[in-house]
């Protein structure tokens, strides 16, 4: 399961997505999740399936590497679905003691999880094409107007790059820690719910204790280094627009103006 888990991890490849600049791939994942809300119909399904398809084929990234990381979110979809079927109002479609589903409940379910499956997967192409140097140096440009207003968008940009970072490490450090309680004899999945918890502190003490100390030896780092935050700092690679990136920003526009067209010729053809 914990091998599973994409989110934060690189995947190196030499394809056309991998070459944009992260400011256009940011814009290119932030209308690709408004669309995902934006859309209805059969029309609007199918303009954004084939947009994530078309995203996925061309950077290269194997389609069954992407799929790992719904894994772990199983659960929540579940639980999606059931809150959708049972508390949606509307035209009956089975009843049983208390409960009921509704025709309007399987509709809720069935768009809320093909919308939470293509979120993750959208999202995910964002940080398997892009470095967390990159992804730093777009979202520090992309949100440097805030700057105007006293917000520290470098120490943001710094610290949700730090944070992506350290989720593989720390999925590995998971791992490292739970093949070493096993071999000591450790269960963790025997049991009842209760059990189960009391059995997960041998790997949650050590995984704490050890997140902390690579916090604090990176800090360390950090400050034997002189940093000092983003004023007056320079960039080894300075970002840079060229042609490929005006051309995507031409297509996310026309792709975000197709979405909308659609849902607003659909909605009043109604």
């Amino acid at each position: 399961m914990l091998r599973d888990i994409t989110i934060g991890q690189y995947y190196p490849a030499n394809s056309v997505i991998h070459r944009l600049d992260p400011r256009v791939k940011l814009m290119g994942v932030l209308s690709f999740v408004v669309s995902l809300f934006v859309f209805r119909g059969l029309a609007g399904f199918v303009s954004v399936t084939l947009a994530l398809v078309l995203i996925i084929h061309l950077s290269k990234v194997p389609f069954d590497y992407m799929v790992r990381g719904l894994k772990p979110i199983v659960v929540i979809l579940i639980i999606t679905v059931i809150f959708n079927l049972f508390l949606t109002p509307g035209e009956p479609l089975v009843e049983f003691w208390k409960l009921r589903i509704t025709w309007e409940g399987l509709e809720h379910a069935i768009l809320m999880t093909i919308r939470l499956i293509y979120l993750i997967l959208g999202s995910s192409v964002l940080t398997l094409t892009t470095t967390p140097n990159q992804l730093t140096d777009g979202m520090e440009q992309a949100l440097k107007p805030l700057n105007k207003i006293h917000v520290p968008v470098h120490e943001i940009s710094m610290m949700m790059s730090i944070a992506l970072r350290f989720i593989p490490i720390l999925i590995e450090e998971t791992d490292k820690i739970m093949k070493a309680q096993l071999a000591r004899g450790a269960d963790f999945e025997s049991g009842n719910l209760i059990k189960k918890a009391k059995s997960m502190v041998p790997l949650l003490v050590p995984l704490f204790v050890s997140a902390f100390r690579r916090a604090n030896d990176l800090a360390l780092a950090m400050e034997a280094r002189c940093y000092r935050g983003g004023d007056g700092r320079t960039k080894m690679k300075p970002l840079k627009y060229c042609r490929r990136d005006m051309v995507a920003y031409v297509i996310i526009g026309a792709y975000f103006m197709a979405v909308v067209l659609l849902r607003m010729f659909l909605y009043f053809g109604r």
